[in-house]
């Protein structure tokens, strides 16, 4: 009885193994799209890069592209939440957040902390989302994407008033409102006038968003 427990043993102790060595070649897979989607689409834009591309690029099966990730709209909103996790994935960005602003003490040191994401994350994504408004402007599902993720990041920063409200110097608001403010002035777009068109350089961008965000949010 207990040589066939331990043979139970090693089939489970198997099976585990085969199945964590699958969803890590899966992983590498939907990354090495992601990461091929990027690179194309940056280069030749949404509309120009086809499924097909993609797949050539990654050097897999077309169909492989549609089981990992999925439409090419699917790929596109993959490419946006792989720039904003960034080396944090394959964690989404509100549980890495939380953690950051767990660990400051004061609203002026979360918002410190902010600035400081801003101008870490506003390079990587700001470029995605000029693919998204450019390709919002005739397909309908990236419309919706754009719309959908507007939201999300809404509701995200919604959290982070909830930290930033937890702080005493931090100024009396309501969650909705602290939420939009920080939405305003951390918005992609914003970055992408005052840095790409403007020729503001990061350490200018991050002081203004830190300083804005400052006056707007903490107690004088």
């Amino acid at each position: 009885m207990e040589c066939y427990s331990n043979k139970v043993e090693d089939v489970k102790r198997s099976r585990a193994r085969a199945t964590h060595t699958h969803r890590r070649h899966t992983a590498a897979t939907r990354d090495r799209i992601v990461g091929a989607a990027r690179g194309l689409m940056e280069r030749d834009g949404y509309a120009r890069t086809s499924i097909a591309d993609i797949a050539a690029e990654a050097e897999v099966a077309v169909q492989t592209v549609y089981n990992a990730v999925g439409s090419k709209s699917e790929v596109l909103d993959a490419v946006l939440e792989a720039a904003a996790t960034g080396p944090d994935a394959p964690r989404r960005v509100p549980e890495f957040m939380a953690e950051r602003g767990a660990a400051v003490a004061t609203a002026r040191e979360y918002v410190t902390m902010l600035a400081a994401w801003f101008a870490e994350v506003q390079p990587r994504v700001a470029p995605v989302m000029e693919l998204i408004r450019e390709a919002a402007g005739h397909d309908q599902r990236i419309a919706e994407l754009e719309r959908a993720r507007a939201s999300q990041r809404l509701h995200n920063y919604g959290l982070a008033a909830d930290q930033l409200l937890s702080r005493p110097d931090a100024r009396r608001l309501p969650r909705e409102s602290i939420a939009a403010v920080i939405w305003s002035i951390g918005h992609p777009h914003t970055y992408a006038q005052l840095v790409g068109q403007e020729g503001w350089t990061l350490g200018e961008y991050a002081a203004w968003v830190e300083e804005t965000l400052a006056a707007a949010l903490i107690e004088p």
